[in-house]
């Protein structure tokens, strides 16, 4: 976790680590079907990553909102700083 001073406000910016997630690749669309690969390589970038947010909730969105795909389920561990 790292604190982060703005002006008199401090604000609790927590790192995660995914460890497992499950996005939804479900579409209404034909042409928008993504393939295996293109799948594989968007776990293979989430997956161990950090990824800063102020908590659970903002890191699904912030995942979200980086690939455009609704995450099913996801497991990760909070990262200390040393």
């Amino acid at each position: 976790m790292m604190l982060v001073i703005y002006g008199s406000r401090s604000e609790l910016i927590m790192q995660f680590q995914i460890t497992r997630i499950e996005f939804d690749f479900t579409t209404d669309f034909e042409d928008e079907v993504l393939d295996s690969e293109s799948q594989d390589e968007i776990y293979d970038e989430v997956l161990y990553s950090i990824w800063e947010a102020d908590d659970e909730d903002d890191l699904v969105e912030e995942i979200t909102c980086a690939y455009g795909w609704c995450i099913k389920s996801i497991d990760y561990r909070y990262v200390l700083a040393s």
